[in-house]
């Protein structure tokens, strides 16, 4: 594992996540004009989520091609160590080559939350993003983003068949996107604290938890589907199947175990570099994880052990994405292509901490180990891994007799129990 590639983008994530903070989602300076006024016009646009009583088909076609010559740059918004010029280490650039190669100059922005994501792209200005699962129905509902033409992005021949027209990054068999890496989320334990190995959620939702007061959640309404995932294994009679699909019955238990979690809590992490220094100084005692986060421990020295629960889990899939009216759709397709070519995708993936999403990555790798630690071809693993999704009030799971919570209600709730 290359720990101070991996924490020096967890500082960079980190500055992101606080600069967001501090400024309100305030955006910097794009390297074009049409980029800027993107992001100062988010800043001031609602980051709403649709309310979708039925899903519309997709709207438009997907761009016929062929791809030709660029236009000259290309706007991107996406998460921190995803596009690396070099800036935060010099032996780590996989941008110089793409403009080199293709003309394409890029201008970067990167975003924090995906609410932060959405914001932007509502604004305009943007060509394409790399979007977690959260996020991408809200763009495709929103008529955010364009119907993504596969053919034209040869390096989609190589990624797992099963991150490919998922729920999160299709609508009725169409692909809105590429695939770009994923992760699940993980229960890790300080070791010094918690004496046993653990297998379950059940001591970070439990009432008669040992650990209450040194418990840990991720501060976000999408974490109400990890409630969820863990009532799917041990109250069946909920009916979940789909922990992004759920109607009020079912919602109203999730929230239910999530109050009842809060008395555990000792805090709510999304700055990661935070929750890092909580598990190695023993003040979190156990909580929802991602691996990187406990390798990054692991690698200061912290005695921390993490695993997927037997409940399952969810996790994150992100996808590339082009927005519905980018005026630099060849330079953006040809970003696509260069962003999960095996070489380039094998870079970001160990660089940021996430398995793979092109399979010939793995033979790539400087750390050979790297996509077993992460069980990037490892389809089992993954069977029990619910990707994030944007919640809608047409349920996902197919139900036609209800009406499910979308995602603007999951958002109130949280607010409400973080109050």
């Amino acid at each position: 594992m290359h720990t101070k590639r991996l924490l020096k983008i967890a500082a960079v994530g980190s500055a992101a996540a606080m600069m967001l903070a501090a400024c309100g989602g305030g955006s910097e300076e794009a390297g074009s004009s049409a980029a800027a006024e993107g992001s100062a016009a988010a800043s001031a646009a609602p980051a709403e989520s649709p309310q979708i009583e039925e899903p519309p088909a997709p709207g438009g076609d997907a761009y016929a091609g062929p791809v030709g010559e660029g236009e000259g740059q290309v706007n991107i918004l996406a998460w921190p160590g995803y596009v690396e010029d070099g800036s935060t280490d010099p032996a780590v650039d996989w941008t110089t080559p793409f403009e080199e190669a293709t003309g394409c100059q890029v201008n970067l922005k990167t975003f924090g939350t995906s609410d932060e994501a959405v914001k932007l792209v509502q604004g305009g200005g943007w060509d394409v993003v790399s979007a977690s699962g959260d996020a991408t129905l809200r763009l495709i509902y929103g008529d955010s983003a364009q119907p993504v033409n596969t053919d034209l992005v040869p390096s989609y021949a190589d990624i797992f068949d099963d991150l490919k027209l998922q729920k999160f990054n299709s609508v009725n068999g169409v692909p809105y996107g590429i695939p770009h890496g994923r992760g699940a989320n993980l229960v890790m334990w300080n070791t010094d604290k918690v004496k046993e190995p653990i297998d379950s959620w059940a001591y970070t939702f439990e009432a008669d938890s040992p650990y209450a007061g040194a418990v840990t959640a991720y501060d976000s309404p999408i974490f109400i589907a990890d409630a969820a995932v863990y009532l799917m294994a041990t109250q069946p009679e909920l009916g979940i199947t789909d922990p992004y699909a759920l109607d009020q019955a079912q919602f109203d238990a999730a929230m239910a175990l999530l109050e009842q979690q809060k008395a555990l809590i000792g805090e709510y992490w999304s700055d990661y570099t935070k929750a890092i220094q909580a598990f190695n100084s023993g003040t979190t005692a156990i909580g929802t994880s991602w691996q990187v986060i406990a390798n990054l421990a692991q690698a200061e020295g912290g005695k921390v052990e993490a695993t997927k629960a037997k409940e399952g889990a969810t996790g994150w899939s992100d996808t590339w994405m082009v927005t519905k009216d980018t005026p630099n759709i060849n330079c953006a397709y040809k970003w696509l292509d260069w962003i999960v070519s095996p070489e380039v995708n094998a870079q970001v993936a160990e660089w940021f901490g996430e398995a793979p999403a092109n399979a010939k990555s793995c033979e790539l790798t400087a750390d050979k180990d790297h996509c077993a630690t992460y069980h990037a071809g490892e389809a089992d693993y993954w069977t029990d891994v619910y990707y994030w999704n944007t919640p809608t009030a047409q349920c996902l799971d197919g139900r036609t007799d209800t009406q499910c919570v979308p995602y603007s209600e999951w958002a109130t709730a949280w607010a409400a129990l973080r109050s």
